[in-house]
């Protein structure tokens, strides 16, 4: 037998050997399940997710190119410009009041031409597809039509204008690149605001152009022309690649950390397999000392089980796939409200494809080292492995090199972010060699102990050190598994700090758009006769952009820059401003001196201090901004530090009244009225005497917030729930491997007159001893990484819940010590004569 077997061969006995229920790899067929299931159904769904937005980009932005701008239309030239381009369709967007009898709801008024919608179609719930309303009709969403009681038919009012619910959107086009809303959609032809005077100068609302390209032009090179002509516009832009860049950024920070969870369940799951082979060969141990006997070679023993191996891990991989592809689906069913991806069956062949490479390289990778170390033993070793444990074979290492290569190579080349998975793989590698360190230490230390007096004690600790003790594969996998559970409960717990401190449970009660100047106190003597002990504060409210910033004579143009600075966020396009006599409430002043009230001098401007950072201004520089196609420069003479947590007004720049209060502009306001007042009667009144402001009701705000920041803790605590059960995958096979281990060991300390109980308690303490330890490592490791998480990926703040850490690894700890009783139980059923004649 020189040659060897053929693969044919190989085969037919790996499969009549082969258990039809796997027994003995069920291990490495659950972890292969798992993990390659989860990075299945992730690929899936991101992957039909982006392929949605880009290929109804033109669609879910309604042109090519979309061009903002806020409170102004249009001038004949910049119309002119956009005309050459392409066919435009323009409209307005703002904060609305509607009323009907005694129900008023605040709504997202969107008006529109008769162009619109140039890609797509609006469809109602009765089948029609429709676009722009006629003169005195509105396409309501549902929420609009409940909110104020009215059927389709209906007549109800906006501003003093009376409209007749003419239809109920079922589709809007367009939604998902309009933005979060703070309330429901109402459409109306374009010609509503003006005449009920919505558009008055001053009034906050948000001119909408989007065109439809002649010929093959290409919307970046577009919008560069378009900012090199218009350069002080104040033009905000977005293109049909992206329509959506919210969405985008959400997709790609989940998928990168869905990837991640992913990735972490295999590498777990690698241990599992790992663990879960070496069992198996040790079962098999006769039978590859039969088949070396009978003259079968290392090279025959090799094919037999890696076909084995192979076939499961195969099977384990196609399983996982079709529950990837089963459960995208449920994913998208729960994601529909908030991204455009079908509800139906997605196959995404490339998504799947990486899922199998995946998962079959981690399967090689972890299962080469335990299959060749028994091919180059006679079989009289192979039969004395347990009281004579088999050396290592050095050249698994270079399989496990190559294939920890491969798996790195295939993160890297299909990552959206390569540093970030790069980090990730370095701290697994690094993971695994501080564990590797921390089983070969606490053998070490075992050793070197003094011998406890008590008999139990010391054979635990003995267990630990002596020859063929499963201490550092023990080490890795309980490492890995009990930091899976801190991971999960660390990043959740700081996802649900994040929504309590990042949405207040106390606000005021309503905020109050476009006040006119000249009605501020009838405003304020209205809310007071209805409710004398409301807290009520106005402001001045603006918008405008930055165009410039620097030393004098030496400014920066915003235009001219290559790229945003991280932390310039208020460098995009128009930010809210205001101007005060006073430090606004919430902000504390950092350096600098405030104006004071009546100040007449040079126009001066106080700046946010974070933001100020980001782009390097001192005290004494100039900052210069287009507010109504108009540039004013202000003099920098204070940074401010802004509680943005609050519910309040916060403004990046607040300036001195001097320089912008000439500008036509409304006041904003918050009211927050007594602990149990009911909120009705006083919108009402808010209602009929001002129509054109808008009143927006921060609870239900605060509501939707808080629902979309759960949905993503939700879609969190699922992925990671990935992990947390690979975890518990390898736990359960861990202890299962070193059963198989211990059964002479437990043979011969009950010939030895061991009772049950004492067997029991001794299993407990090695592995009360080893929990012990790793519940320290785990803490640590688990935190880091859901800092990492949390804090570099989600963009959070770091705020765990200690107490719920603690709870869940006590929770794992516990879990340990329960496996190890139940994995023990079996040991105490084995009879000696017959388990000492099969050794």
């Amino acid at each position: 037998m020189t040659d060897g077997i053929s693969w044919a061969t190989a085969w037919r006995i790996a499969r009549r050997d082969l258990n039809a229920r796997f027994k003995g790899l069920r291990l490495l067929l659950v972890c292969l399940f798992l993990g390659t299931g989860a990075l299945a159904a992730i690929g899936t769904l991101t992957g039909a997710i982006e392929s949605e937005l880009a290929g109804r980009g033109q669609e879910l932005l309604g042109g090519d190119l979309e061009i903002e701008v806020w409170q102004r239309d249009l001038t004949a030239s910049e119309r002119a410009a956009l005309t050459e381009i392409g066919t435009i369709s323009g409209g307005t967007r703002m904060q609305a009041m509607a009323s009907s009898g005694a129900n008023a709801a605040p709504v997202e008024l969107k008006a529109v031409d008769t162009k619109w919608p140039l890609y797509g179609k609006l469809t109602l719930t009765d089948g029609r597809s429709v676009g722009a309303p006629k003169a005195g009709e509105a396409w309501l969403a549902q929420g609009a039509m409940d909110r104020l009681d009215i059927q389709q038919g209906d007549v109800f009012t906006i501003a003093g204008q009376r409209l007749r619910a003419a239809g109920i959107i079922a589709n809007e086009p367009d939604r998902l690149s309009e933005g979060f809303q703070l309330g429901p959609t109402v459409i109306v032809g374009e010609a509503l605001p003006g005449n009920a005077g919505l558009l008055a100068p001053g009034a906050m609302y948000q001119s909408k152009y989007r065109i439809a390209f002649k010929g093959n032009r290409q919307p970046d090179a577009v919008q560069a022309a378009l900012e090199k002509r218009f350069p002080d516009a104040g033009f905000d832009y977005r293109t049909r690649d992206r329509a959506s860049p919210g969405a985008d950024r959400f997709v790609g920070r989940m998928g990168e950390f869905l990837t991640l969870v992913g990735l972490a369940a295999l590498v777990i799951a690698g241990i599992g397999i790992g663990g879960g082979v070496s069992s198996y060969l040790e079962a098999r141990r006769n039978s590859i000392a039969t088949l070396k006997v009978l003259g079968a070679s290392s090279r025959d023993i090799v094919r037999i089980y890696a076909l084995q191996i192979g076939a499961t891990a195969l099977i384990g991989s196609i399983l996982g796939l079709l529950a990837g592809v089963l459960v995208t689906p449920l994913l998208a069913l729960a994601l529909k409200d908030l991204l455009p991806v079908e509800t139906g069956f997605v196959i995404e062949p490339g998504a799947l494809a990486i899922a199998a490479a995946y998962g079959l390289l981690v399967a090689l990778t972890f299962a080469v080292t335990p299959l060749l170390r028994a091919r180059r033993f006679p079989a009289m070793a192979l039969m004395r492995a347990r009281i004579a444990p088999l050396s290592r074979d050095w050249l698994a290492l270079v399989w496990v090199v190559g294939g920890m290569a491969a798996i790195a190579a295939l993160a890297l080349v299909t990552a959206r972010q390569p540093l970030l998975s790069a980090g990730f793989l370095a701290g697994a590698v690094v993971t695994l060699g501080l564990l590797a360190l921390l089983g070969w230490a606490i053998r070490r230390t075992a050793a070197r102990l003094p011998r406890p007096a008590n008999p139990l004690l010391r054979a635990a600790l003995a267990n630990l050190h002596r020859p063929g003790a499963a201490t550092g594969a023990l080490v890795t996998a309980l490492g890995f598994g009990l930091s899976a559970f801190v991971l999960l409960a660390a990043i959740q717990s700081s996802i649900d700090g994040n929504i309590q401190r990042r949405v207040p449970q106390t606000a005021p009660d309503y905020f109050v758009l476009d006040i006119p100047r000249d009605r501020a106190v009838e405003f304020e003597q209205l809310v007071l006769k209805d409710q004398p002990k409301a807290s009520l504060r106005t402001v001045p409210a603006l918008r405008g952009a930055i165009l410039a910033y620097g030393p004098k004579g030496a400014m920066i143009r915003v235009a001219e820059l290559a790229e945003i600075p991280e932390g310039a966020w208020a460098l995009r396009g128009e930010r809210g401003l205001t101007y005060s006599d006073e430090l606004p409430a919430g902000n504390s002043l950092t350096s600098g001196e405030w104006w004071g009230p009546f100040y007449q001098g040079e126009p001066q401007v106080s700046v946010d201090q974070d933001f100020a950072e980001a782009i390097g201004l001192k005290l004494g520089d100039y900052l210069t901004i287009g507010l109504l196609g108009v540039e004013r420069t202000a003099r920098i003479t204070s940074f401010r530090r802004i509680d943005w947590d609050s519910m309040g007004f916060n403004y990046v720049l607040v300036f001195s009244p001097n320089a912008i209060r000439d500008a036509p502009h409304n006041l904003a306001a918050t009211i927050d009225l007594p602990d149990g007042v009911a909120t009705g009667p006083l919108l009402r009144q808010l209602v009929t005497a001002f129509p054109s402001s808008s009143v927006i009701e921060i609870g239900q705000v605060l509501q939707e917030a808080r629902t979309i920041l759960k949905q993503v803790g939700s879609a969190t605590f699922a992925a990671a729930s990935v992990a947390v059960l690979a975890g518990l995958a390898v736990l359960i096979g861990a202890i299962a491997a070193a059963r198989a281990v211990r059964t002479y060991d437990t043979v011969i300390l009950r010939v030895l007159g061991a009772s049950r109980k004492q067997v029991l308690l001794m299993q407990l303490a090695e592995y009360g001893l080893l929990a012990a330890v790793l519940a320290f490592v785990a803490l640590a490791l688990g935190s880091a990484l859901a800092w990492l998480v949390v804090t570099r990926l989600f963009k959070f703040d770091w705020l765990p819940n200690w107490a719920e850490v603690f709870a869940v690894l006590g929770m794992g700890l516990a879990f340990v010590l329960i496996f190890a009783l139940a994995g023990s139980l079996p040991l105490l059923r084995a009879k000696p004569a017959r388990a000492l004649r099969e050794l």
